[in-house]
């Protein structure tokens, strides 16, 4: 340095900055070596910061420029010694203290768990957490190292220390989400929210600090009887918004507006007549719901299941999921309803019934119901069978069919006619035998006196059996009424024949009995 000219010197000397301790100033990396990081800041020297400094810094090596502490001008060895951390340190205490408040929300890395609370990474300098102002609900594998906005809750710039609040956060991070939601939402617009409430009327979803209301009949273009066919709560989805009304505080949304309406040309895409193949996807007592594609459902009318049937258990016979061929016999897109029919896939049989059936021939069918004075009968062609009472039995007075028959139990008929308005073949089962009235009334003229057995007793007479299958009636008039009052089943009872009635199948009978009859 002797040897150099007064110029060289001055130009020397001039050229180097006057630093001081504590100064943070600009530094050019130089170099990145096993040692640390060589750092220029244009004083006699240049400074080494060790790598540990850095640590978190990705691509340390792509860096040109930072910030640096003075921590010393000149140490034993001459040497200036320069701080990365220490710089940022300072910066973010400057940065705090000059550019934010109390109240203000700052954004910071949780680093560590410690007593009371949390400490709290902002612009490289740490504030403190306390617990009960922390708000956290997950593991502290979720919290620690995971950056959050905290509101500044006090400051103390001689301390250099501060307090911050997730919770504060939280509600202002709220106020201010529903203000700018407010300021961008407009109808027509696609935002995402999370279901947060399920009613029967409909899907309350958080917009993010906004609550709209997805109402059910906006959820799908194919109805649906509650909204959690469509939703749960957690759900994130996008819905459409339909109206907003700041004032109120009132945001409607669609669910279904999100996606083309299916029943658009509907009646292009599915003309009446046309043939359909679709999977069941509900059952009622009334029909069948057939899904055709995605929203789009037709019903099969339990009336259009089948051309003879009319009594038939839908959940017995189908099941979710079956895949079903189908007529489109209507379409109304306004309703958005589309009408199927099963039978019309097949041909009326009873367009040429009388080859199928014959009168007085003899068929074979299955009990499936019973109504008032008759049961249904399932014909083993298919065919529904009807048979009254009055038809079951020669002898026997029937007042209920499931005396004789009993349900899903299978009996031979014989065909009496053919109801073709109702579609039904009218059954006998007496008359698969002969008529035995004619032989009893031989057996049993007017005036004969014998012995039967009580069967039953009623406060209007008493039901006597003369043999098997037959049946007479003590009115109350003809006999005593304490001994009425005396008598039993199984009783043996004297009575004698006073009427017979084929037509109504009773036998009149009494108690009143001469000894010149007898």
């Amino acid at each position: 340095m002797d040897n150099l000219s007064g110029d060289l010197k001055e130009a020397y000397f001039s050229s180097i900055k006057e630093l001081k301790e504590g100064d943070v100033v600009k530094g050019k990396i130089i170099c990145v070596d096993s040692q640390g990081v060589v750092v220029d800041v244009g004083y006699k020297s240049e400074g080494i910061i060790p790598k540990e400094e850095f640590d978190g810094i990705l691509d340390l090596d792509k860096l040109s420029e930072i910030d640096v502490y003075v921590d010393n001008v000149e140490d034993e060895e001459g040497k200036i010694v320069l701080s990365f951390a220490k710089a940022r340190e300072a910066i973010g205490w400057y940065k705090i203290f000059t550019e934010y408040k109390e109240g203000d929300l700052v954004e910071g890395i949780i680093t560590k768990k410690v007593k009371g609370g949390y400490m709290v990474s902002v612009f490289g300098v740490e504030g403190f957490l306390p617990q009960s102002l922390s708000f956290f609900k997950g593991s502290e594998s979720e919290i620690i190292g995971n950056k959050f906005y905290f509101q500044i809750v006090k400051m103390n710039k001689l301390k250099q220390n501060f307090i911050l609040s997730r919770k504060d956060a939280l509600r202002q991070e709220r106020e201010l989400m529903k203000q700018k939601i407010w300021e961008e939402i407009k109808p027509g617009q696609i935002r995402k929210g999370r279901v947060k409430n399920i009613t029967n009327f409909g899907v309350f979803i958080d917009l993010g600090g906004v609550d709209g209301l997805l109402h059910i009949a906006d959820m799908s273009w194919k109805k649906i009887s509650h909204p959690s066919e469509m939703v749960a709560v957690g759900d994130e989805i996008e819905v459409m918004v339909l109206s907003a009304d700041k004032e109120k505080g009132k945001i409607s949304l669609g669910l279904k507006q999100t996606i083309a309406d299916p029943w658009e040309e509907i009646e292009k895409k599915y003309p009446v007549g046309s043939i359909i193949k679709g999977s069941i996807v509900n059952i009622q007592n009334y029909g069948l719901f057939v899904e055709l594609e995605k929203g789009i459902e037709g019903l099969v009318h339990i009336s259009e299941i089948s051309w003879s049937r009319k009594y038939i258990n839908l959940n017995e016979a189908f099941a979710i999921g079956d895949i079903v061929e189908a007529k489109v016999i209507g379409i109304d897109p306004a309703e958005k309803r589309i009408s199927l029919s099963i039978k019309q896939m097949e041909k009326n049989p009873w367009e040429d019934i009388e080859s199928l059936v014959n009168i007085d021939s003899v068929v074979k069918g299955t009990v499936i119901g019973f109504g008032e004075n008759c049961s249904y009968i399932e014909l083993d062609n298919g065919l529904e069978g009807i048979i009254y009472n009055e038809d079951l039995s020669w002898t026997k007075r029937v007042n209920r069919a499931q005396e004789i028959l009993k349900r899903t139990h299978s009996y031979e008929f014989k065909v009496l006619g053919l109801d073709r308005s109702n579609r039904r073949v009218i059954l006998g089962r007496k008359q698969l035998t002969p008529d035995p009235w004619p032989q009893i009334i031989e057996r049993y003229p007017k005036g004969k006196v014998l012995e039967g057995e009580v069967v039953k007793v009623t406060n209007f007479g008493v039901f006597v059996k003369l043999e098997e299958e037959l049946e007479g009636l003590v009115f109350s008039g003809e006999i005593d009424k304490e001994k009425m009052e005396s008598l039993k089943p199984k009783d043996k009872l004297k009575v004698k024949i006073i009427k017979i009635d084929p037509d109504s199948a009773k036998v009149g009978l009494s108690t009143n009995i001469d000894e010149e009859t007898n």
